[in-house]
């Protein structure tokens, strides 16, 4: 009862009323990161391409591409999606790759609307594979 007391103390309140807000700011951003699960890490989206045959897809422009990509990724821009989303599998799980994971979401988005059924981001785009070290290829 005392701590009751404590907490509803006048001085008291807005150190509690302070901790709770700065509690859920801390949290909005996690929360809007997972997404619904929409985007992975590299070590997951390489189990997912290993055991299950998912399909690299790769949304940056077709220069950012010929520069350096991931190996077996396909070249979908994210500007033609809407249009060559049709050549990709809807039996298979999709990688969605972009420069830093910022545009990979958005492709996620239409590619489920197009009905494809299990779609994700690499969190962190290419940026993130690169900086694990993973190999880079310039190979068509």
């Amino acid at each position: 009862m005392d701590f009751v007391h404590f907490l509803l103390g006048q001085n008291n309140i807005f150190i509690v009323a302070a901790a709770v807000v700065s509690g859920i700011m801390l949290a909005i951003p996690a929360l809007r990161k997972t997404g619904g699960g929409s985007a992975i890490g590299t070590a997951e989206a390489i189990q997912m391409v290993n055991q299950r045959q998912a399909v690299w897809v790769d949304v940056r422009p077709a220069e950012q591409y010929q520069a350096g990509h991931i190996a077996q990724a396909r070249s979908v821009p994210a500007a033609d999606i809407d249009k060559k989303s049709a050549g990709l599998p809807k039996n298979k799980p999709l990688v969605v790759v972009c420069e830093q994971g910022r545009d990979a979401s958005r492709a996620v988005a239409r590619l489920k609307a197009q009905g494809f059924a299990e779609v994700v981001a690499l969190q962190g785009g290419m940026k993130a594979w690169s900086q694990a070290g993973l190999p880079v290829t310039q190979k068509a």
